[in-house]
């Protein structure tokens, strides 16, 4: 069973996250860490900004969930862009040691094989921050992807384009594929922690974490994965069935055991 945290505010989520991070930096100077983007994450990344004044992340290593595909990578919205304005930049991370997928990369076929033989060759993501789709998707897998897939091109849906229209001046400039870790990928992550806000999200929330394993909902693949924390507010929590006793499990656990 995945550990369940329901917190007031984005901004209670974003600070118990990242003090994990903190501590795994501290412990592992190397750290790996599995990257999302999107508007879910970012209260993450903002409370890791002062937490890690002082702390040396010149060796820590990141690896980004996914990236569009036909987008100009110096575009705003393209993964590379937010992941330097969003977290290499502002938490001073060594730019060479953070990568996205290689989207723009003209053998599209193999780039993703090669983009996971990278994440094993720096030995495996340490910890994957994850956010979750009103469909379900993780990462960019649809409804309908393997539990077994790798990083590889996939087709944007009608509702995840209209999702992520809102960074974008339309619909129409949203692109329509893009290459992204596979849920086997993320599997492969030590801890997986995954996030969610809002109302909204409060359907998939509920079948991710108490409804059947099935593709249709991929985000309920992180039931096959020994470490798994979600970080929800309230409204994201509402339709969890054992929402008491989540509360009751993280009121009581030893502090000695993290998140």
């Amino acid at each position: 069973m995945a550990e369940v945290i329901i917190v007031p505010d984005r901004a209670d989520a974003g600070a118990l996250v990242a003090d994990e991070i903190v501590s795994l930096i501290r412990r592992t100077p190397d750290a790996v860490l599995g990257l999302a983007t999107g508007s879910t994450p970012l209260p993450v990344y903002e409370a890791l900004r002062p937490r890690l004044q002082g702390v040396d992340v010149s060796r820590v290593r990141g690896f980004a969930l996914d990236e569009y595909v036909g987008i100009d990578l110096d575009h705003p919205e393209s993964y590379a862009s937010v992941i330097r304005r969003e977290v290499i930049e502002p938490l001073g991370l060594t730019p060479e040691l953070v990568r996205t997928p290689p989207a723009d990369d003209p053998d599209l076929a193999t780039a993703g094989e090669r983009y996971d033989d990278a994440i094993r060759e720096a030995g495996g993501v340490d910890i994957q921050i994850l956010g979750i789709g009103t469909d379900g998707h993780i990462g960019f897998n649809e409804p309908g992807s393997s539990f077994a897939s790798r990083t590889r091109v996939k087709t944007l849906t009608r509702q995840t384009r209209e999702d992520n229209a809102r960074f974008f001046d339309s619909i129409d400039e949203v692109p329509r594929h893009c290459l992204t870790q596979g849920l086997g990928t993320i599997l492969e992550a030590r801890h997986l922690v995954l996030l969610a806000f809002g109302e909204g999200k409060a359907a998939a929330v509920a079948g991710a974490v108490e409804g059947p394993v099935t593709s249709m909902l991929p985000g309920s693949a992180i039931q096959l994965h020994p470490r798994v924390t979600v970080v929800v507010d309230e409204a994201a929590g509402s339709r969890l069935a054992l929402a008491d006793y989540y509360r009751d499990a993280f009121a009581n656990k030893p502090d000695w055991q993290g998140i």
